[in-house]
């Protein structure tokens, strides 16, 4: 592809606002050293490597970003990707320091990626930690590596090597969509959440693309008369305003189908329309006029404008009933509010009086502050995925602070936000003046007040109520330090025991490369590692299966008579046929989880895409499979479930039998915390009816928690 060396010209006018001559000669200079840093430089694409950091700058510049910005995007991968040609010196000696630490910032951004199936989780926790620095440093410098990564994953179906793929697409749909989130830029965050979703699910991708396409002239026709009917009724109250339809993305639709067990012809919520006024004022006179055409469903009415979200996302969100009978999202918003919805924080960077520090000053603390939980409080990389990605409630304290939580954060979610010794010593809580039970789920703009006790102290229980990873990795790290050394003894206890049985001194299991491997893959000490025995976390049986992991082949499972799986009608894999196909017992996957074929020296083991054990398989043993909906069997998978007695099990295995659900095999261990761990092999149906037994069983009162487990 060639470019014009008017290119700065053509990236400026996107942003559709005035630019200076020394911006458009500036952005030249800045294309003039990456074409030299790149020269005979291809991407996967064969298309030249300037092609990038050219479209990573049309994409900000729609975003209307500084014009520092725009040079550091078009310098992003002079420093990393020229083979010395360019260095920072240069960059800096060319452009200034403010430039040259955004480009150095994304540089080390970049150089941070983990190797492709990379399994060592402590380094995976590092490499978000110094992403997360080098972001604070200069904010800028998340801006460019989000644009990066939206052009990149445009470009994604380019690169061949397959696992590079997949592991771009599942950290874009795990880490840089949710931060886009977090930071309320939404354009981009949709955009990568679809793109990531072909990429990791094409199969379900093209199945939510051709449901939507069935009825989309009918949809639009619809979206097209409300839209109408909203102007024609503005107009007759003379305010001006924009009205638009809005469709829902396909990532979103998958969402909703997957978690809450419904047909395509149940949601909803697939299209909306919205309105953009001129001020905030007006968005609540236009919140009124709609109420006038179509009856507002109780409950569904959010203020945004007057509690905005963390992100920063304002605007009024209102769901009616239209004369079709169907449901509809109204959203109301000023040009400003619409404008920071779309880009979020970027909108916030610069105004016409220059940059907003206070809010730039925000972000850099709230970087910081996660990069200080990832450290000290989360317990790895897991829970800090799920911090990026939760929706969440506003409440206020009784000073009318607003605090945002999880949705479906309780009380004492509420309490260790406002700080860690008052969640420590939690006694009760009322809201809106009335006392609540901790399992009480908070509801946007309820008021909500901590009662303390001088005597009160954490208690496990409360993990069962507690939504947020930071409340359950602080009550888990309470209860770590108080008992540490206990648990240390009682876990050096159980592995003497395994050593009896394996015959081997307990020096040498520590000694061994399984055990060493294992202690480098989950980032932990050998202190840990006993504490976790200790704790039950890590239970006898899973010891054996690391240490030994024979024992797994040579102890098969104890199972009620019924005829062995033939897996040959449940499971296809894409390119095999007449080969012995195995369910892996690591993972223990069922009909309705995403499942990948691994080369076994038994045939095709078959796994859940997210079993950790596939992570480091070559490519080249990897295969595509499916369910295939064909067989009647059963399915043998397992549960791990946390009761406060354990007299409890017998009640649990009776609900899972009158739910159809076979137990195979029980196993109970009691913790020094005088609650138990109970390990359950099943045979289901398929995920549903799993998912089904899990929700009843979180429901009672004597289960704490309830998780997939190994098969045993």
């Amino acid at each position: 592809m060639v470019y014009s060396l008017d290119i700065a010209k053509q990236i400026l006018d996107l942003q559709g606002k005035f630019y200076s001559e020394d911006d458009k000669k500036l952005l030249t200079k800045a294309y003039d050293m990456a074409s030299y840093a790149h020269e005979n430089f291809y991407r996967e694409s064969g298309e030249p490597f300037i092609a990038h950091p050219v479209e990573v700058c049309k994409i900000l510049a729609q975003m209307n970003v500084d014009i520092q910005t725009l040079v550091a995007a078009m310098l992003h991968d002079a420093v990393e990707d020229s083979e010395g040609k360019v260095k920072i010196e240069d960059v800096e000696r060319e452009f200034g320091k403010e430039i040259s630490r955004i480009v150095d910032g994304v540089t080390k951004v970049s150089r941070l990626n983990t190797p492709v199936n990379m399994s060592d989780s402590k380094l995976k926790i590092e490499t978000i930690q110094k992403m997360l620095f080098a972001m604070a440093e200069d904010i800028r410098v998340i801006f460019v590596k989000l644009g990066d990564r939206l052009h990149n994953m445009r470009t994604i179906d380019f690169v061949r090597d397959e696992q590079k793929r997949l592991y771009k697409a599942r950290e874009t749909l795990e880490i840089y969509a949710p931060i886009a989130h977090k930071m309320g830029i939404y354009s981009i965050k949709w955009e990568l959440e679809d793109l990531a979703f072909k990429v990791l699910n094409r199969n379900e991708y093209n199945r939510i693309k051709n449901l939507v396409s069935e009825k989309k002239r009918e949809r639009e026709q619809r979206v097209k008369e409300y839209v109408e009917i909203l102007q024609k009724a503005l107009a007759d109250n003379n305010i001006v305003a924009r009205v638009e339809g809005r469709f829902k993305h396909y990532y979103g639709i998958w969402q909703k189908l997957k978690g809450k067990g419904k047909s395509f012809d149940e949601i909803y919520d697939l299209f909306g329309i919205r309105a953009i006024v001129k001020d905030v004022t007006t968005c609540y006179n236009v919140l009124g006029i709609v109420h006038s055409i179509w009856k507002p469903l109780p409950g569904r009415i959010k203020d945004y404008i007057a509690a905005p979200k963390s992100n920063g996302y304002r605007s009024l969100h209102t769901t009616v009933i239209t004369g079709y009978g169907e449901p509809l999202e109204v959203q109301i918003r000023d040009e400003e509010m619409h404008t920071e919805a779309e880009y979020g924080l970027i909108a916030h960077w610069i105004y016409k009086d220059g940059i907003n520090v206070r809010t730039m000053q925000k972000w850099v603390n709230q970087l910081l502050e996660w990069r200080r939980e990832l450290t000290k409080d989360l317990s790895g990389l897991e829970e800090f995925k799920k911090e990026l990605q939760m929706d969440e409630v506003f409440v206020f304290t009784p000073k009318g602070e607003v605090k945002h939580l999880p949705l479906g954060a309780t009380p004492i979610d509420f309490a260790y936000t406002i700080h860690t010794d008052i969640g420590h010593r939690f006694a009760g809580a009322k809201v809106n003046g009335k006392m609540v039970p901790i399992s009480y789920q908070l509801k946007n703009g309820d008021l909500v007040e901590i009662i303390v006790g001088k005597n009160s102290r954490p208690s496990l229980d409360w993990l069962k109520y507690a939504k947020s990873p930071r409340t359950k990795a602080k009550i888990r790290k309470y209860f770590r330090e108080q008992f540490q050394s206990e648990l240390v003894d009682r876990g050096k206890d159980v592995l003497r025991r395994v050593s009896k049985q394996l015959a081997k001194p307990i020096e040498e299991i520590m000694e061994s490369i399984v055990t060493k491997k294992y202690l480098q893959n989950q980032g932990i000490t050998e202190d840990e590692f006993y504490s976790r025995i200790g704790e039950g976390t890590i239970s006898y049986g899973d010891l054996l299966n690391l240490l030994n992991p024979l024992t797994e082949k040579n102890q098969p499972l104890v199972k009620k008579k019924r005829k062995l799986l033939n897996l040959q009608p449940a499971v296809e894999i894409s390119g095999l046929k007449n080969i012995d196909i195995h369910l892996a017992k690591c993972c223990g996957p069922v009909p309705g989880d995403e499942i990948i074929g691994v080369v076994s020296r038994k045939g095709i083991t078959v796994h859940n895409v997210s079993c950790p054990n596939i992570k480091n398989i070559d490519s080249d043993k990897i295969f595509e499979a499916r369910w295939n909906g064909n067989s009647q069997d059963r399915f043998e998978t397992a549960l791990r479930l946390e009761l406060r007695e354990k007299k409890d099990i017998g009640k649990l295995v009776q609900l899972l039998e009158n739910k159809g659900i076979t137990v195979l095999k029980a196993s109970l261990v009691t913790t020094k915390w005088n609650y138990s761990v109970a390990s359950l092999s099943l045979a289901v149906n398929n995920l549903k009816q799993l998912e089904e037994a899990k929700h009843s069983l979180e429901s009672l009162d004597s289960v704490i928690s309830v998780e997939r487990g190994k098969l045993v």
